[in-house]
């Protein structure tokens, strides 16, 4: 994959992460149960009133550049459906590191939203996985 292909999977991988995590994380049931977890034990107040999006938007960038990578360092095409496969896993990965990390060295959320969080994190991760297979599979 070369410089031109990777840049473009990772601006269609990031608008597909922060819209898909918005509409899995952000929106009824989820968000409650979030809301709930981040106020759990003696972590509370901890959730912005307001989310910083530019910061957001920069580990959207981040986490769709490591799925870009991944489906780029396959030596044959790629179909749509192996794009989702590879996004599922990259994202359940990376999500399952950061919240176990997180969990471990700190006293925000619960242990059902630590393994809530990667699972959950499957769906924003498949849909960024296929976006970024069909358009790189589109450009020449």
């Amino acid at each position: 994959m070369d410089v031109r292909r990777f840049a473009i999977g990772t601006l269609v991988g990031g608008v597909a992460v922060m819209a898909a995590g918005y509409l899995t994380f952000a929106m009824p049931p989820f968000r409650d149960f979030y809301a709930y977890a981040m106020s759990s034990g003696s972590a509370t107040g901890v959730a912005r009133e307001l989310p910083l999006l530019w910061a957001a938007a920069l580990g959207a960038l981040s986490y769709s550049a490591l799925v870009t990578f991944a489906i780029a360092s396959r030596t044959s095409s790629l179909s749509p459906g192996g794009g989702i496969k590879i996004g599922a896993v990259v994202g359940f990965l990376l999500w399952f590191t950061a919240d176990f990390m997180f969990y471990g060295i700190s006293n925000v959320g619960s242990v059902m939203s630590t393994l809530v969080g990667p699972l959950l994190e499957l769906v924003p991760g498949a849909i960024a996985g296929g976006v970024i297979a069909v358009v790189s599979g589109h450009i020449r």
